[in-house]
């Protein structure tokens, strides 16, 4: 006999779990934990229409389960996130915790398995290795949901800087040296159409989570579930989660296989790399005062030294970054536990839970801060942007056309070891007249038809 605390709801399992997987600390994603009580509420109902449980019992299992979808009894769910493979300590801790709760809503006591047993009752028809990755899914789902629209609004921002940018030309540079001139606003506006086209990825990939292991029970063959109950229970989720749910195509495989978690994690890694290069640039593009690009400036949000006064740093985008390479990392760790399964099963689920839900949330978290304390409120260096423009002797491209490429290059090269500006060089060569310069040097020639 195991002693356990009085005010717990779970038992023994969850007991041996707690000593065995001291590790880390934390636990499982809320919205695992409400994955877990959804698919126990609609495999209790499906055994109820199935003639398999009581109406009573499978009452005092559904309220259960809604208290905990309400956010009630979240302390009960204790195990660590690093624990047995596939799961089974958790799911454990699920079952252990409905049936407690269940038996005390039929008026017996919370460790009373005669009542409720968390087994033969809670689990009937299911097994850790087809409810693990099913609510593994939809977790994901849950998470990424909430992810998706904040990618949205933060390239709506991106967007909104383009156009307030869209008369501000200004140096291109590529190779990390002067080229040809864009606009401020088209850079702005391709970083909005980058995170636009990445959250397009991520949302096709959210879409394979769809397809659930749910009724496929200890080895994809169903066993111990009568026929049509998968279907059941699955259409019951659907409805539960607004989500359009289906069982998997292989049930076998659906249990072997964690790729299209894997394919999830790379959609997330993708936008990661992404979303840390728009912000490296962006840093880029506000460095200085002095000494750097100071094209834009962005909001002081906070002291950027503790020795050197007055000192501002991107703040925002530091952390922003941080938190890509963390996603990054995390990538790394999902491929080497979807590539780790074995035979009829993969049992590296609790990494792929624990990554999937917390990667995202961390964005779902700080994007919005991203918008309102950086971004919306960036404002253009006119006259620093005019400047380099001014003196960037890359605008001489512009009139190769018209002068020739060898020409134009000797005049590249003259301006850079005299330190003048190209307008200088055409001028005292007499290769333009004041008159043909203004009107190649307009924006209209300079910057292509493709605006």
């Amino acid at each position: 006999m195991r002693e356990i605390p009085d005010e717990a709801y779970w038992g023994a399992q969850t007991s041996r779990a707690i000593e065995n997987y001291p590790i880390s600390g934390e636990r499982a994603h809320p919205e695992l934990i409400r994955a877990y009580a959804r698919i126990k509420k609609a495999c209790a109902e499906t055994n109820l229409e199935m003639g398999r449980l009581d109406a009573a019992l499978v009452r005092a299992i559904a309220q259960a389960c809604d208290e905990v979808l309400d956010g009630r009894h979240f302390d009960q769910f204790v195990v660590d996130v690093y624990q047995a493979g596939a799961g089974v300590s958790f799911h454990m801790n699920v079952n252990e915790t409905i049936a407690g709760r269940a038996s005390e809503v039929l008026g017996k006591a919370r460790g009373d398995r005669s009542a409720v047993h968390p087994n033969d009752h809670v689990n009937l028809g299911q097994s850790t290795n087809d409810t693990f990755p099913t609510a593994l899914h939809l977790a994901a789902l849950a998470v990424g949901r909430k992810l998706s629209p904040e990618i949205g609004l933060l390239a709506d921002s991106f967007g909104r800087k383009g156009r307030d940018f869209a008369a501000v030309i200004k140096s291109g540079r590529t190779h990390l040296m002067d080229a040809v001139p864009v606009t401020l606003g088209q850079e702005f506006r391709a970083y909005a159409s980058a995170l636009a086209s990445r959250r397009a990825v991520l949302d096709r990939s959210l879409d394979g989570l769809t397809e659930l292991a749910l009724g496929g029970t200890a080895a994809g063959t169903g066993l111990n579930t009568p026929p049509g109950f998968r279907e059941k229970a699955i259409g019951r989720l659907s409805a539960m989660t607004g989500e359009k749910l289906r069982p998997a195509a292989d049930p076998r495989e659906a249990l072997q296989s964690r790729a299209a978690a894997g394919d999830y994690s790379a959609a997330l890694r993708g936008f990661a790399v992404e979303l840390g290069r728009i912000a490296n640039d962006v840093r880029l593009l506000a460095s200085g005062p002095v000494t750097g690009l100071d094209e834009i400036r962005l909001p002081a949000v906070q002291p950027g030294s503790s020795i050197m006064p007055g000192k501002v740093n991107p703040a925002i985008l530091e952390c922003l970054n941080m938190l890509c390479f963390q996603i990054v990392g995390f990538d790394t760790a999902n491929m080497l536990a979807v590539g780790g399964g074995q035979l009829d099963l993969n049992v590296m689920m609790p990494l792929l839970a624990y990554n999937l839900t917390k990667g995202p949330q961390l964005l779902v978290n700080f994007l919005p801060v991203v918008r309102h304390r950086c971004i919306d409120g960036v404002t253009a260096n006119v006259e620093r942007c005019r400047q380099y423009l001014e003196e960037s002797p890359s605008v001489v491209t512009a009139l190769t056309p018209r002068i020739g490429y060898a020409p134009a290059a000797e005049v590249f090269k003259e301006a850079v070891s005299r330190g003048v500006r190209v307008k200088q060089v055409l001028l005292e060569k007499k290769i333009l007249t004041e008159e043909e310069l203004a009107a190649a040097m307009t924006p209209e020639a300079l910057l292509g038809p493709l605006e």
